[in-house]
């Protein structure tokens, strides 16, 4: 359709009538006169709209689901998200949790035997630094770090500072073979030195080659002069063998450590000594052992308690009746059994092998009596 002044004028016409058709109905209420033809316009393009509907609605809809999908993924993905934060968190917190029991007992440790310590944490293991049993601890000059330092941790001896950087520092273990340190045994006071062997048993070799060691018995480092590279006090271990003794000037025994060498987590350097030794007042109290019940089964005894059958008791009775007859046999004394039918008892213990017929006290035949 052209832009004409026809058109123009055509549409400025209609406008006009659709006002005027606008303000009558808007007067009219209820009774509007335009009312029937809209009821007859509802009544025919009513089922259109409602075909059209019912043919556009699945496309509308699959159109919204597309566009809501996005939504919806984004919706899934935080919910994921927030499952993957609480998990973290719960695992952490059992860390946490871990690490305070570590460092409670560490802090116990380090009170009982007025030790100065510097906590600290293992961030990393020894195998990027050759084959020694060492790990990196996150503490270093910085923190008042020194090479040759005690390192311990709540079960007892972890090993000694080597190298010191300015935010950490390296530990050597108390298990590698390149390390020993003084010992003294529980008690007994007796000094030896100990040598790591990896994840085998430490080797202890004492001054005093008759010393009297069991398994059992407990060791605490010695110290060194100026407290440097250890304390004393520091429980070490508990001894799980004894060489025997074959009259050398010195013993050697194995000793399991009390420190798990294979799970450090925290460690606490020793940056200030105990001002007196505190011997053996850091070692764990020993388990107190389970009594074990006993049973005693008493036997009774079925017999007389005199060891005398009841035909024993029959026979004294007999016995002591003046009218008993002469002619009853004998039973044997307590302890031996009854001969068998139709044979006395001789006094002697012995069978007679001819039975006396007439009842002879004496328990002895006729014929022999002639004999």
């Amino acid at each position: 359709m052209r832009d004409t002044r026809e058109s123009r004028l055509l549409l400025v016409l209609l406008i006009a009538v659709a006002f005027a058709l606008i303000t009558v109905d808007i007067r009219g209420g209820a009774n509007s006169p335009v009312d029937g033809a809209r009821q007859a316009a509802a009544a025919v393009f009513g089922p259109v709209e409602n075909g059209v509907a019912a043919a556009v609605d699945p496309v509308g809809n699959a159109i919204g689901a597309v566009r809501d999908s996005g939504k919806r993924h984004d919706k899934i993905s935080a919910l994921q998200a927030e499952n993957e934060a609480l998990k973290q968190r719960l695992g952490s917190d059992a860390r946490n949790r871990s690490r305070l029991g570590q460092l409670d007992s560490m802090l116990k440790t380090a009170g009982e035997g007025q030790y100065g310590i510097k906590a600290a944490q293992v961030i990393a293991i020894g195998a990027a630094q050759g084959f020694s049993w060492t790990v990196t601890i996150d503490a270093g000059s910085n923190d008042g770090i020194q090479r040759d330092m005690t390192v311990l941790n709540g079960d007892g001896l972890v090993g000694r500072v080597t190298t010191v950087g300015p935010s950490t520092s390296t530990v050597l273990l108390a298990n590698d073979p390149d390390f020993t340190v003084g010992t003294r045994m529980e008690k007994s006071d007796e000094l030896g030195f100990a040598t790591g062997h990896g994840d085998r048993p430490l080797s202890v070799q004492l001054l005093n080659g008759k010393a009297k060691v069991s398994p059992g018995d407990r060791l605490v480092t010695f110290g060194s002069q100026a407290d440097k590279p250890f304390v004393p006090g520091v429980p070490v271990g508990e001894v799980v063998k004894v060489d025997p003794s074959g009259g050398d000037l010195t013993r050697t025994i194995y000793v399991r450590p009390y420190v798990g060498f294979t799970k450090l987590d925290i460690v606490g350097v020793v940056v200030q000594a105990p001002r007196t030794d505190p011997r053996d007042q850091v070692l764990p109290a020993k388990p107190k052992p389970t009594p074990t019940p006993t049973v005693t089964v008493t036997a009774t005894p079925s017999g007389n308690p005199n060891g005398q059958g009841n035909a024993d008791i029959v026979n004294q009775n007999a016995n002591a009746d003046p009218n008993a007859d002469p002619n009853a046999k004998q039973n044997p004394p307590a302890g031996q059994a009854n001969p068998p039918a139709g044979q006395a008892n001789p006094p002697n213990g012995n069978a007679n092998p001819n039975p006396n017929p007439n009842g002879d006290p004496n328990g002895q035949a006729n014929a022999d009596g002639e004999q």
